[in-house]
């Protein structure tokens, strides 16, 4: 049996409506890319893992907005574990675009070299592959929702 892993995902959306991906370079497989979020802790809830996978990964402090999307997905980590996990994906606007990635811890420095803002006609023309796949239909999905 896998081991179940929670996890907090962000959906960290620019004033202009771009979405923040991470591209992740592991030695086992092709890059991909990937929007902030990681594990929930123990004795943590999902909102606390929003709070701090956002601030650790990304240097912001912005307000976590509502919780959009859940998924199940088996995957294997990037320390090679073969997990099922319930992502609970939060929706987060950004004051600005700046980044800041000190808070990564040694894996995700060796992993994680590189962000960009994406709108959602360049993730989708994208060649790489980016999780999940249908990310851009629970973006959008998200944005409508806080819209109207």
């Amino acid at each position: 049996m896998r081991p179940s892993r929670p996890a907090a995902r962000l959906l960290v959306v620019a004033p202009d409506d771009r979405l923040l991906m991470f591209r992740f370079t592991p030695e086992d497989r092709p890059p991909f890319w990937c929007t902030p979020g990681g594990a929930v802790d123990p004795g943590e809830s999902y909102e606390q893992a929003a709070v701090r996978e956002l601030f650790e990964e990304t240097g912001m402090t912005c307000p976590i907005g509502p919780h959009v999307a859940t998924m199940h997905v088996r995957f294997v980590t990037l320390e090679g574990v073969e997990v099922d996990a319930e992502e609970r994906y939060f929706l987060v606007r950004a004051d600005d675009c700046a980044v800041r990635i000190d808070g990564h811890t040694a894996l995700e420095q060796r992993v994680m070299q590189s962000h960009r803002w994406w709108t959602a006609e360049e993730l989708a023309a994208c060649e790489e592959a980016y999780y999940p796949a249908d990310l851009i239909e629970v973006w959008r999905a998200a944005m409508d929702a806080v819209a109207g």
